[in-house]
Formats: C-alpha cells, structure tokens, sequence
C-alpha cells in the first residue's frame, strides 16, 4: 500500500523510477539533478533494482545510450539538468523523431553564462521544438506521481514518444516533502510491462533512423507532427486513469480561483503555489484574481487553455526565460498565438522574473497585479519587462 513519509524530492523521484521497474537507466551527474541518478545507482547496486546502470563521460552520451536502449525494447529513464540538457540538445531529436518512449526528469536550473545552478525555466524552453512531449510538476508528490504516469503515456501504443518531466531544481530536488510512494505493487497495476512496437534485434533486423531525402523529410517530420498533436487524447485518458485509481487529480491546465476572475496570472512550476497563497491575501481585500498553470507544455493544451480564461479581461503572464532581442517570454509568446484572431481576447500583458533563482515573491506578484489593474481601467499595454532587476529595482530589460 501507498506509504507517506518524509523524503527527499530527488529521492523520491528516483524511488518512483525504481516502482516502475525501469530496465536501463544511462546518465550523467550535473546539479541539482545528481541525487536521482545517484540514488538510481544505489538502488541497482544493492539488488533492490534489477536493471542497467549505465555511467557514461557526459549527457550527450547519456541520451545516446538511452536512444540504444530503448530501440532494443527497454524501458529507459533518465535526468538531467541545465548545461546537460543543453548538452543533448542534438540526440534530443533523434529521440524523438525516432518514437522512443524515453522518460527524462529534468531539474529546471538556469543555463550559463554567468555560471549558475539555481532556478529558472531557461533550459526547457530552449528545448521547446525538440518534439518531445512535456509536463510541469509543482511539487514533490507530483513529481513522484508523474512518474509512472509518464511512462504510462510514453509507452502507450498510440504515443511512443519522449516526454520530459520538469520540475524545479533546488526549490523542489532539494526539499523534503511529506509524500504518499506508491508501492511496487500499486505501480505495476497501473503501469503494465512495456511492449515495443518494435526493435532492434538481431534475429529480425530492422531498420531505424535511416538518411532521409528530400522526398521523404517533410512527410516524416508530418508524421511526428501529427504524433504529438495526437498524444493529447492518451495523455489526458492515462491523468484521468491515475486519478481514479489513486485519488491525485492532475489536468493539462489547472486553475486557482479563476472563476470569476478579471485578471490571471499565467505560469507554471513550483512558483505557482507561492502565487496561490498571495491570491488568498489579495482576494480577502476583495481583488478579483486567480492564476491559470500549464501543467501540459508540449502538446500545448490549447483549446483547455482557452476554457480556463473564459470571463478574464488581463492574463498577467509570468515566465521564467526569454528571447534575447525577442518577443519576449516564450508563454507569452505560445498565449498571444493561441489568443490571436479571438473575439474579445484578454489583453496580455507579460514579465519575466525568478531568473537564475532569484526568489517570486509578494513584490513581484504585486508589480504585476499593478500592470494588469492599470489595463483593466483601460490603459494601455505596456511593453515587455524584466521586472527584477539590481536586487529588488523593477525597471524595463
């Protein structure tokens, strides 16, 4: 039966790995990630995890071996962070225009220079167009749920794809949570044993990532397409699925007080429970706000999105990256594409903050909430804004 206990957050994703019975786990130690894997290692060296720790010379070869792995028909997990995620930025496609069912936990931390290990959403968003699917936890019981729920939609027939599980780094990796595991056997009456479609065997050769020319590229790269945008049926059937065996509800778009809301804040990851309780104190003054997260990346949840602002006048998007030279915040960017051409649209107005873990806090909620109530009373637009800048200036990038 499902135990709750105090745990680290690192630990129980990889305890969570390991109740999935993963057969091959390839990765590369890099802050804040280095506990799952590491723990990972311990597991199998101990005999509590019959499967494959492969220690490879960095995680262009982690990703590497993961993509050879699950070609052979291996369940395949692994993790990693920032500067290595970066650093398999060109297997990351293979992997995915291959159909390989690969689940990545990715500890968000911000990419260099200047060095940094903290916090922010710098290096999933620069991975946004590698054709994986994506997903945000908030906190460490979602983590450990998304787990198998990832393997679950990965490896579903209909799916075969990569799906990369995002939660932060240190806020969250670090932090022990009281958290409800599930069992061995509580995971595997939901998660059944992977069956590939097919793989690499040298008893019945196949052939798998062939050149492709001209005449072939733009059909394939349709069909990959098409995979994702058809991923979101199983992804929300495997969440309802979970839910109903275990009671944790999680959606590709949730919402906090939104009904009646004239403006909405706009984010994901664990900052947004830091927003709810700022929304309690500034509902009991009689504010009318609430906050929409994406819990779904990629697919991107667009027609749940749309639903979830219904009646709101100003979206107050917060994201955590932006283009340099840009439009700005890549949410910002995906919501003006979703609300381009709608009939009475939201305004948006958009910042960017908690860059490289620099703390969200009252100030900066309230600086926006500041921006948005002054469109609300019909002025205009402003531009974009980093909005946390020489510790604690708000001032335009």
């Amino acid at each position: 039966m499902a135990e709750r206990k105090g745990i680290e957050v690192s630990l129980a994703i990889a305890e969570s790995a390991s109740a999935c019975n993963v057969d091959c786990i390839a990765a590369y130690p890099i802050t804040p990630q280095t506990h799952i894997v590491e723990h990972l290692s311990e597991l199998v060296a101990d005999g509590e995890l019959d499967a494959e720790f492969i220690p490879v010379e960095s995680e262009h070869a982690a990703m590497s071996a993961c993509c050879g792995t699950a070609a052979a028909g291996a369940r395949t997990f692994t993790a990693t962070s920032s500067q290595g995620l970066a650093l398999m930025h060109e297997i990351l496609f293979i992997a995915a225009n291959l159909r390989l069912p690969i689940v990545m936990t990715v500890a968000n931390r911000a990419l260099s220079a200047p060095i940094n290990i903290w916090n922010d959403h710098s290096d999933v968003m620069t991975e946004r167009d590698v054709g994986w699917l994506q997903i945000f936890a908030e906190n460490g019981q979602e983590a450990a749920d998304l787990v198998p729920i990832c393997h679950k939609i990965a490896e579903d027939k209909r799916v075969l794809l990569p799906i990369m599980l995002n939660f932060d780094g240190f806020i969250l990796s670090h932090v022990v949570e009281p958290i409800e595991m599930l069992s061995r056997d509580e995971v595997a009456n939901y998660l059944p044993p992977y069956e590939p479609q097919q793989r690499l065997d040298i008893d019945h050769p196949i052939t798998m990532g062939p050149v492709g020319m001209p005449e072939v590229y733009t059909e394939a790269k349709m069909a990959h397409e098409h995979a994702v945008r058809s991923a979101y049926g199983p992804i929300c059937e495997h969440l309802d699925g979970f839910a109903k065996m275990f009671g944790r509800a999680y959606h590709p778009v949730e919402s906090y007080k939104a009904e009646d809301a004239e403006i909405l804040f706009v984010m994901m990851g664990s900052a947004s429970e830091t927003a709810m309780s700022w929304v309690d104190e500034v509902r009991a003054a009689g504010k009318k706000v609430g906050i929409v997260r994406f819990r779904l990346w990629r697919p991107l949840p667009v027609a749940d999105f749309k639903k979830a602002i219904a009646g709101a006048k100003v979206l107050g998007i917060i994201d955590r990256h932006f283009s340099p030279g840009g439009p700005g915040g890549p949410v910002a960017q995906e919501v003006k594409y979703m609300m381009y051409g709608e009939k009475n649209a939201p305004k948006v107005v958009e910042v960017v903050a908690g860059l490289g873990g620099r703390d969200l806090d009252d100030d900066a909620f309230n600086n926006l909430f500041d921006k948005c109530s002054k469109v609300l009373g019909g002025g205009d637009v402003p531009p974009f804004e980093l909005i946390q800048v020489r510790g604690g200036h708000y001032g335009k990038a």
